[in-house]
């Protein structure tokens, strides 16, 4: 049975009242104290002082401080005016049952209220964290981007200067080729520079002797005789065979062979590889099977960023495959990229379509890593969803049962947890 304090003193102003209540000899931290609108208690074993207060106060802006064997309150008045008594008159014992229920409500609300806005708070300051986290890696993806135009256009320009340095070195090999005299002109010029003693020969018997004129008749018919004479025109007809297949006509099936050709074009065009950005990759890294094998051991060896660059590049060359979306998630949870997580499994869940017995598995692992994610940013109820959808596929699975109650336990004590 707890004893009760009585000795204490009280003053007050129309604003507050200042209150002092010894501890006797008490520990401070043994104290427990509590303060509502219209009630107020003290709590140090084996003594108890509790006080229903005249008027209403702003228990928000109450304080109370510990120390020297004494409790001081400073309690302000929700209105500005002069209290008869510190306690209300006339409280029988259902009344202050009343008022200390009430207190206690009040207090359980406020509480409820604060961790609310806490929770909120967090997850703004964590939306905003990954809002800057995603600018900043927009930024470097841009920089490399812009890295990687300056050096294409850096070596354009050099290709091109070495292109121009080429064409010029070439136009003074030609000027060169011209400007050299021909033999026969050397010759001229050699003879020319003979002693004038030497006799000329005389000209030949059939052409007309008119001086020096006779050679250039003569060089203008060796001229002559060394130029073949121009081909004559004709026509070459080329024929192209339209056949795609080795087999003889009579022997092939025409339509089986053009549904064949028109489903590989369209296969062609889904996977996308002739876009520039395909143009330098070797035919296995065109495979999405491949860079799924690829992504696989990069995941087994710890390195999830690489694992996420060959899942990414097998998404692109064929979208419609419903494990690279689950395993690229499972790659963003280890990175802590959770909502990228949560977009990856759903994705996953829309292609896993219809739900059969085939897919249970796969469908079971989307839902496991979707509820993880919403876990780890403190969305319990809507991972204990996926976990529970995941225990529908496969009702036998202790480990998803066992993290299924971890998640309980975690929103029950959240409901449950009273203030301090």
């Amino acid at each position: 049975m707890p004893v009760r304090v009585s000795e204490f003193s009280w003053q007050q102003t129309p604003a507050a009242v200042f209150l002092s209540l010894p501890l006797r000899g008490v520990s401070v931290r043994d104290a427990d104290v509590f303060c509502g609108e219209s009630y107020l208690k003290v709590n140090f074993p084996p003594f108890l002082f509790e006080v229903f207060l005249y008027a209403p106060i702003d228990d928000g802006k109450s304080k109370a401080k510990v120390g020297n064997d004494m409790i001081l309150f400073t309690l302000y008045k929700k209105e500005p005016v002069l209290w008869d008594s510190l306690s209300m008159p006339g409280v029988d014992k259902e009344m202050m049952q009343r008022i200390r229920e009430k207190s206690i409500l009040q207090a359980q609300e406020k509480a409820k209220e604060a961790t609310e806005a806490k929770a909120v708070a967090k997850r703004e300051d964590q939306r905003y964290a990954l809002g800057e986290m995603m600018k900043i890696e927009e930024e470097e993806r841009k920089k490399i981007e812009d890295m990687k135009e300056n050096e294409r256009k850096k070596a354009t320009r050099e290709l091109e200067a070495w292109k121009e340095g080429q064409k010029k070195a070439d136009e003074q090999k030609r000027v060169q080729r011209k400007e050299k005299p021909p033999r026969r002109k050397q010759a001229e010029e050699t003879g020319a520079q003979k002693p004038q003693g030497l006799p000329r020969k005389a000209p030949p018997a059939h052409l007309p002797a008119r001086g020096r004129n006779w050679e250039n008749i003569f060089s203008e018919k060796l001229k002559e005789d060394r130029v073949p004479a121009p081909r004559s025109a004709g026509r070459i007809q080329i024929s192209f065979t339209p056949r795609v297949f080795p087999t003889a006509l009579r022997e092939s099936q025409v339509a089986e062979e053009e549904e064949w050709l028109h489903k590989q074009a369209e296969a062609r065009r889904a996977m996308n590889t002739d876009l520039p950005e395909f143009l330098d990759l070797k035919e296995e890294e065109k495979n999405p099977d491949w860079l799924k094998e690829k992504g696989n051991k990069l995941f087994a060896t710890e390195n999830y960023l690489a694992a996420v660059d060959a899942y990414n590049l097998a998404i692109r060359l064929n979208c419609k495959i419903p494990v690279l979306y689950l395993n690229r998630a499972a790659c963003h949870l280890k990175l802590k990229n959770l909502h990228k997580a949560i977009e990856d499994s759903s994705k996953a869940l829309e292609l896993l379509t219809p739900p059969v017995a085939d897919n249970a598995s796969a469908r079971m692992k989307a839902h496991v890593r979707r509820g993880t994610a919403f876990c780890q940013l403190e969305l319990y109820v809507e991972g204990l969803q996926d976990y529970e959808a995941a225990l529908k596929i496969d009702p036998a699975n202790t480990v998803v049962q066992n993290d299924a109650e971890k998640i309980r336990t975690i929103i029950q004590g959240t409901t449950l947890k009273s203030p301090d």
